[in-house]
């Protein structure tokens, strides 16, 4: 997984409560077995026509949008079901960060699971972030993980909040097995010192 230190990048709006799994990839799309290739249909049925044709009108569809690496959106973002899709879905088209009010659960922990950092900033800090989305074209942020800062080049600076856990996974690009592979030392030691015995077969 890649480490998540500093991100410096074009920022995309979603202004929408309650953006729920289904809407980030439809389960029509679910059908791969890899993590790739899932950016292509990420808020397929916002983005697309019945006839397969993007919909103008839609922000993000928009040219001053394309390359966003961040998504500034409304409460309870990823609500819905459990499906790790979601997070594999904004990765594949190219979000590292999201900021939210606020998030659903599952949806907030399989973030640091795939690479993605989810802020939480206030509701007045983030209607701020949208006007200046709006009125701004080409738009960005950076933020600094370490720091646990938001920034932009006009004097916007806001602090968020994040366990040390997730923090130290996001730094280090630890997923699962990564922080697992930490303490190899650990269960080789234990497997050394607990032998596995195997029985004969019997023969009948």
């Amino acid at each position: 997984m890649e480490p998540f230190v500093k991100l410096n990048g074009l920022v995309a709006p979603l202004d929408q409560n309650n953006v729920d799994t289904d809407a980030i990839i439809p389960k029509q799309f679910l059908k791969r077995i890899e993590r790739s290739g899932f950016g292509q249909y990420v808020f397929f049925e916002l983005r697309f026509d019945d006839d397969g044709n993007l919909k103008p009108d839609f922000e993000m569809n928009k040219p001053r949008y394309q390359g966003a690496s961040i998504l500034v959106s409304r409460a309870n973002f990823g609500c819905g079901s459990s499906r790790e899709h979601a997070p594999w879905a904004l990765l594949d088209y190219g979000f590292r960060a999201i900021i939210a009010p606020s998030y659903a659960d599952i949806f907030y922990n399989n973030c640091f699971n795939n690479g993605i950092l989810p802020i939480r900033l206030s509701a007045e800090q983030v209607d701020e972030i949208f006007q200046r989305v709006a009125t701004k074209p080409g738009y960005t942020l950076e933020i600094d993980l370490a720091a646990k800062t938001v920034r932009d080049a006009d004097g916007l600076s806001y602090t968020f909040e994040l366990d040390e856990f997730n923090t130290t996974k996001l730094l280090n690009g630890y997923d699962d097995i990564g922080l697992t592979m930490l303490k190899e030392d650990k269960i080789a030691a234990y497997e050394a010192a607990h032998p596995v015995v195997k029985k004969a077969a019997k023969v009948s």
